[in-house]
């Protein structure tokens, strides 16, 4: 046979496209030409193979050699494909005699020596496989991570030589069993840890029933921080299929945490002087930014007025679409970004009240420039303002009998459990339709709601975004209806509208 197919894929985003490997070996002058828009570290694989070949044992065939990856028009990027290609030689040289080679898909980066080096994206490129009914042949390096995917028929291999067993074995030996993940590590983080703050907690509490956005507003040290951080906890526990969603994220960015942090909520705290590439991704070849690796989790943006605006509005369209997209000359790029967005930020750049002369000389004005670095679009997309006062002294020496978190938790699941069974989503990812049909306040509401978007000068992005709060204010009390006072306390969740009036 001088002509061999193998099946391997390739990494667009968290998709991993079928790609066929074709090895077909001609008279002529010995050499190795590839085709099908390699990139430089695929093109750099003619050599890993011809060295890795040699040093397996094996023949590299003194003829011209040509390897076309198909299909054509899709970019191809990384060293994943240096066993595929290396199967193909063997197999097109007849050095290879199998009969199992079209029930399988073959990922990963060879070593000189024929070892087998860990690639990024092998848990999507797992999945796909799986889902086209084809074992897998992945390094031993990506075996816990690709241990994830139920279902999937997985042989992780060490080097070049056990790839060739598995594939020549009279019977297929025993594949990758799929391991339990670990179990979901028990957060420290406690809610009763911050003391007072007792409406930022509300808030916070709300935020994690409805996925809403939080925006907190305070001087230093009066646990913005601290708040945020627990917000993780109080989330509902990931289902299966999210969670692998975070894996198959994770696995792409090339992080070796993926089997570690299964099941566990993201929790992702980029530092100010962040890009945009960095916050939404992308890279040649496009890779997740933070939005993209908070996914199902938590985005916290702490000193939000100290981040370039520009990198502030890239935000905008994945916190209302879930989703990053990276367009390139050649293909777009599509990153699940359905993150819960915590911002903190001072009062003015000082850091304090400007309203308290004893501990800041700002001017009012300076402090309204301060906040102005915050478009409007933007601060529409963030569902609940709120403000964390400093603590007095004799609060923070006494420690009170904190709050019930086990209720708290139990109140977040129930609410949680509300808004699945009656739309099947939380009431931040309500549409328009749906706002109006599950949202619709009651008379009293409907009139405070009404004077509060004149007053106010609401836009009726703000005014979906305070019915999805009071619907999910209800869904805590267990009302079925919206009424005027789940409406009045989502209006007040409205600061910096409200100062704006």
């Amino acid at each position: 046979m001088s002509l061999a197919i193998v099946h391997t894929r390739a990494c667009v985003g968290v998709e991993a496209p079928t790609v066929t490997v074709e090895v077909h070996l001609s008279g002529g002058m010995p050499a190795l030409h590839m085709v099908g828009l390699p990139d430089s570290a695929v093109r750099e694989s003619r050599d890993r193979v011809r060295s890795a070949l040699l040093n397996a044992g094996f023949e590299f065939p003194q003829r011209r050699i040509t390897v076309n990856l198909a299909p054509a028009d899709l970019p191809k990027d990384g060293g994943r494909f240096d066993l595929a290609i290396a199967l193909g030689i063997l197999v097109a040289s007849e050095q290879l005699k199998t009969k199992h080679l079209e029930r399988f898909e073959a990922i990963g980066e060879l070593a000189l020596s024929g070892e087998l080096r860990r690639v990024t994206g092998a848990l999507p490129s797992v999945c796909a496989a799986t889902r086209a009914r084809r074992n897998v042949l992945v390094p031993q390096a990506n075996a816990q991570e690709c241990s994830i995917a139920s279902g999937a028929t997985v042989f992780p291999v060490p080097d070049l030589n056990a790839a060739c067993a598995v594939l020549t074995a009279a019977e297929l030996p025993a594949a990758l069993l799929p391991g339990s993940p670990p179990p979901v590590a028990s957060s420290h983080l406690a809610l009763n840890d911050v003391i007072g703050q007792h409406a930022a907690k509300r808030a916070l509490i709300i935020a994690a029933a409805g996925g809403h956005n939080l925006l907190m507003m305070g001087p230093p040290g009066t646990g913005k921080t601290m708040l945020a951080r627990r917000l993780a906890r109080l989330l509902p526990p990931l289902p299966n299929h999210e969670a692998l969603e975070v894996a198959a994220v994770h696995s792409v960015a090339g992080r070796g945490d993926v089997l570690a942090a299964f099941g566990q909520r993201p929790f992702r705290d980029p530092h100010h002087t962040a890009s945009g590439p960095a916050l939404v991704g992308g890279g040649n070849p496009p890779r997740p930014g933070e939005v993209s690796l908070a996914h199902r989790g938590v985005l916290f943006l702490d000193e939000l007025p100290e981040f370039e605006r520009r990198v502030l509005e890239v935000l905008r369209e994945p916190m209302e679409s879930g989703e990053a997209v990276i367009a390139r000359a050649r293909m777009t790029v599509r990153f699940p970004a359905r993150f819960q967005l915590v911002a903190a930020m001072n009062p003015c750049p000082a850091g304090y009240d400007c309203r308290d002369a004893r501990l800041c000389r700002c001017s009012p004005q300076l402090a309204q420039r301060y906040r102005e670095r915050l478009s409007g679009p933007l601060l529409d997309r963030i569902d609940l303002h709120v403000d964390v006062p400093s603590v007095p002294v004799d609060a923070l020496l006494k420690r009170g009998a904190g709050d019930d978190e086990a209720r708290i938790h139990a109140d977040i699941a129930t609410a949680v459990a509300l808004q699945l069974a009656r739309a099947g989503k939380l009431n931040r990812e309500l549409d328009v339709r749906e706002v109006e049909c599950f949202c619709a306040p009651d008379n009293a509401g409907r009139l405070l709601l009404g004077t509060a978007a004149v007053r106010l000068g609401l836009s009726a992005r703000a005014l979906h975004r305070v019915l999805r709060v009071a619907r999910t204010i209800a869904d805590l009390a267990n009302d079925p209806t919206v009424g005027l006072a789940h409406v009045s306390e989502a209006i007040s969740y409205r600061k910096l509208d409200r100062q704006r009036e």
